[in-house]
């Protein structure tokens, strides 16, 4: 589509993509009566074994009587351009009042009527809803980068990484969560996965799954990856949100979105007021009583405000003086931990330097007189690639508390190093191939990225999460103890 039309058509490329994506998401979510008679009719006529094979599933779809299903209307089936615009422009409108809070009442199309029709004819038969959103969620990053957020240091967590680090906190019910860099929402999604016990449908939450959602946080500073975040999370079903638009280093200009600009509210407001009660001192936006928080904060870019940095015992030297500037990735460390409640988890994605450069011993020893240190996974290097080939490591820790995690001068720590990464050199994912050289699918019918991160609901091997799992039930950590018989 850019090389196509958009490169030329005059409009935000991000913005009319965003929309197109929107709609066709829309008109997935409308049909969502015809996906489940579909599953329903592969459930009667496919054997087992057939459905991890891409080409034989598609053979008993297509023997699917289809008469009566609804009509998909994100479609140049020979109408006029100006009436395919009218079309998608009304599609538009309910969707904006299905999913509310991502698009104003005043946005409309920007695209001419012939360059939308050449944009729908590209996208109409990609099927986008899938139960883990990682075909949007590319799309997105892709967009995203486009509007330059590699430049600021923060980059899509792969959803393989992100499952690894939810398998080894290990979510429990009636738990918060927060990611306050949260991107497009892959660590509170996948926590949601993980309490759920599935993966998004096109059907609408049950009471049960609406608190879950509830209790699952998101921040970032960049307005639209929070837009692309409230998106992802409102069509999962509960119809809103707590993905928040906020600083999360600057937490005391907070009080000047939640009072002084309405429009902030009108978006956020009911989503910041869940927020409010769990601060651990009512009016004070520094420190919170999450149970878990997952991140992948910005690791490029120096905080030079001192507005800001004097709120932050990293940015003081030993003698007491304060620093000019300090790395964001560093003041998020600390920001972090104040998220925490005492006994609280964390996964945090960091430059490998931070923990293993010299001149970066200052930030271990602040961590570890905040938090006991579970466990360290090293990366591969083609992680994060094609954006950045930043070689970088999971740190995981538990703040100290008296009851969860007492306090011990020396305790052994987890290591691991990651030896597939699941990516090639070229920023390509791997997939897993079954005998016959085709990739092989899982139960959702989902490709599998070739990792050792974690096994894949069985269809791999055990990997680092697993070996995590067994040494903390060994050694009796607070959540993952074994339950007495």
């Amino acid at each position: 589509m850019e090389d196509e039309v958009l490169a030329n058509a005059g409009v935000d490329v991000f913005e009319e993509v965003f929309k197109l994506i929107f709609i066709k998401l829309y008109d997935e979510f409308s049909s969502s009566s015809d996906k489940s008679k579909i599953d329903y009719h592969i459930d009667q006529v496919a054997p087992k074994e057939d459905r991890n094979n891409y080409e034989i599933l598609k053979s008993h779809v297509e023997t699917v009587q289809d008469g009566q299903f609804r009509c998909m209307e994100f479609r140049n089936s020979g109408q006029t351009d100006s009436e395919l615009k009218k079309t998608i422009q009304d599609l538009f409108g309910q969707a904006k009042e299905r999913w509310l809070g991502v698009f104003s009442d005043g946005d409309d199309i920007q695209l001419s009527d012939s360059h939308l029709s050449i944009c729908v004819s590209s996208l109409q038969n990609v099927k986008l809803f899938n139960s883990n959103l990682m075909v949007i969620d590319e799309a997105f990053e892709y967009l995203v980068s486009k509007s330059a957020r590699g430049d600021k240091g923060q980059y899509f967590t792969p959803r393989h990484v992100i499952d690894m680090c939810v398998k080894m906190l290990n979510p429990k019910d009636g738990e918060y969560m927060i990611d306050t860099a949260s991107g497009s929402c892959g660590f509170p999604v996948h926590t949601l996965f993980k309490l759920t016990g599935h993966l998004f449908t096109n059907a609408e939450f049950g009471d049960v799954d609406s608190k879950h959602a509830q209790r699952v946080f998101g921040i970032d500073f960049d307005e639209k990856t929070v837009r692309v975040a409230r998106t992802l999370n409102l069509i999962a079903g509960d119809g809103q949100t707590n993905v928040l638009h906020l600083n999360t280093l600057d937490y005391e200009r907070w009080r000047d979105k939640y009072e002084n600009d309405p429009k902030w509210i009108s978006k956020y407001g009911s989503g910041f007021r869940r927020l409010e009660k769990l601060r651990s001192t009512s009016g004070d936006n520094k420190n919170f009583e999450f149970d878990i928080l997952m991140a992948n904060p910005p690791f490029s870019g120096n905080i030079k405000e001192s507005r800001i940095l004097h709120r932050y015992d990293l940015s003081f030297n030993s003698n007491g003086s304060a620093k000019n500037q300090v790395g964001r990735d560093i003041l998020f460390i600390e920001r972090n931990l104040d998220f925490l409640k005492p006994g609280g988890r964390m996964a945090i994605v960091l430059p490998q330097g931070r923990l293993n450069n010299k001149g970066d011993q200052y930030i271990r020893r602040f961590i570890s007189d905040c938090a006991r240190i579970l466990a360290v996974v090293g990366l591969g290097r083609n992680t994060f690639k094609p954006h950045t080939p930043t070689k970088t490591s999971v740190l995981l820790v538990q703040k100290w508390d008296d009851k969860l995690c007492p306090r011990v001068d020396d305790y052994p720590i987890f290591f691991a190093v990651s030896e597939k990464s699941g990516k090639d050199n070229s920023g390509d994912y791997i997939y897993v191939e079954n005998m016959d050289q085709r990739y092989k699918l899982d139960k959702h019918g989902h490709l599998i990225i070739d990792h050792d991160l974690h096994n894949h609901d069985g269809e791999t091997d055990d990997g680092i999460a697993e070996a995590f799992i067994s040494w903390a039930q060994e050694l009796q950590i607070s959540f993952w103890k074994k339950q007495r018989a």
